[in-house]
């Protein structure tokens, strides 16, 4: 993605049927486009070739533990939210060849190194995604004074991100397990985008974030947005910030979460959870992964490859002396205090951005939302307690 800022453009309406125009401009300029499209029951994030493959009047509804899809009453492209998928699988595959290599009697012959990453333009990406790719950029890459340079131990997503442009969506329907509102990270994208569109009645609301951005709207046939325009677009965003499924008090969570390791709510949350590891693997920002090294006996090549992998797996931790967390409950709660507290001591900021798939996706539908306000709760009783007995002992 070209990061540098450009000029003043203002808000621009592309009318929805002009949405293949974007397409086909994208194409044009050598991108291949990825948007959300209906796959089995989800929706997922998948390559297009025009705009009628793209999920249109479709809605979901999500919760801890339930996730559907059914038809809207309007056809819009973007009523729906986020599904188990986004993004991250395209910068950081779940399964990455690294490399393959064969022995003959000169030695060790490179086969293949990694393969190059294809240039990437998303159509309908969300705030909270958006957000979470900023996230792990801290985590791939090195980002300073709002350049990011390439971190030579994880070539490929740096060069994956290089390559991409995004277009986010702003969200005007949150779904039932989204606080992304709670974290600041949506529902509407402020930074760190190419192009933003806000979906009104018939028509976008299109804004440019770089200069990569620019030269796309450039291209577009657009009209220059009424003031009643970007009135709607700001109002359809703000009732979406007012009607978050789920909030999180997030004021003081770390310091919380790192004062209070032995409380019993862990042990609550490990005798429902199943250690299924369900929440990592759809979550934007875990990051976790394993090589493995396959052999050929015919060819007697060996490849290695780098997959996915989760701290919820029993030897995700395993030393000689066994696993460091060998509890379902231990590594719950390593979970998530690496994403609420530890986050911010490696990376400066919070590994969670509030997009709700660990809670709509947990099968026996744990909303740790509401076991952290539980604990924030129990915490000031205790807190005010100790400050009246003070005070009592004091007077």
């Amino acid at each position: 993605m070209n990061a540098s800022r450009p000029g003043m453009v203002e808000p621009q309406i592309l009318p929805k049927d002009r949405l293949p125009e974007l397409i086909r401009i994208l194409q044009e300029q050598g991108y291949q486009v990825v948007a959300p499209v209906e796959e089995g029951s989800v929706l997922a994030m998948r390559p297009v070739s025009d705009a009628g493959e793209i999920a249109c009047g479709i809605e979901d509804t999500q919760a801890p533990g339930h996730y559907r899809i059914l038809d809207g009453p309007a056809p819009t492209y973007f009523d729906n939210v986020v599904g188990p998928d986004g993004p991250k699988r395209y910068f950081f595959p779940p399964h990455l060849p690294l490399f393959s290599f064969s022995v003959d009697d000169d030695g060790f012959v490179l086969e293949q190194v990694a393969p190059e990453p294809p240039r990437l333009a998303f159509l309908g990406v969300r705030p909270c995604d958006l957000s979470a790719i900023r996230v792990q950029d801290r985590v791939f890459g090195h980002e300073d004074n709002g350049q990011v340079f390439r971190c030579e131990s994880e070539t490929y997503y740096m060069r994956a991100r290089e390559a991409a442009l995004i277009i986010v969506v702003n969200c005007t329907r949150p779904g039932g397990s989204c606080f992304c509102g709670s974290w600041g990270t949506g529902p509407e994208a402020t930074e760190g985008f190419d192009l933003s569109l806000t979906e009104l009645r018939g028509s976008f609301l299109v804004r440019a974030g770089s200069s990569s951005g620019v030269s796309v709207l450039d291209a577009l046939s657009t009209e220059p947005a009424t003031e009643a325009e970007r009135e709607l677009a700001y109002l359809k965003v703000l009732r979406a910030r007012e009607h978050m499924g789920r909030v999180l008090k997030t004021d003081g969570l770390g310091e919380l979460l790192r004062n209070n390791p032995e409380h019993q709510i862990w042990q609550e949350i490990g005798d429902r959870c199943l250690g299924c590891g369900n929440c990592t693997m759809v979550c934007p920002t875990c990051f976790c992964s394993t090589v493995t090294d396959s052999n050929d006996l015919v060819t007697g090549n060996v490849t290695r490859t780098r997959e996915w992998e989760s701290c919820f797996t029993h030897q995700f931790s395993y030393v000689t002396s066994g696993p460091v967390r060998a509890s379902i409950s231990s590594r719950y709660r390593h979970w998530l205090r690496h994403k609420l507290s530890g986050w911010w001591e490696q990376f400066d900021m919070s590994g969670c951005v509030g997009c709700g798939r660990c809670l709509t996706w947990c099968p026996v539908a744990i909303d740790w939302t509401q076991d952290i306000a539980q604990l924030q709760r129990e915490v000031e009783s205790r807190e005010a307690q100790r400050v009246s007995s003070t005070l009592e002992a004091t007077s």
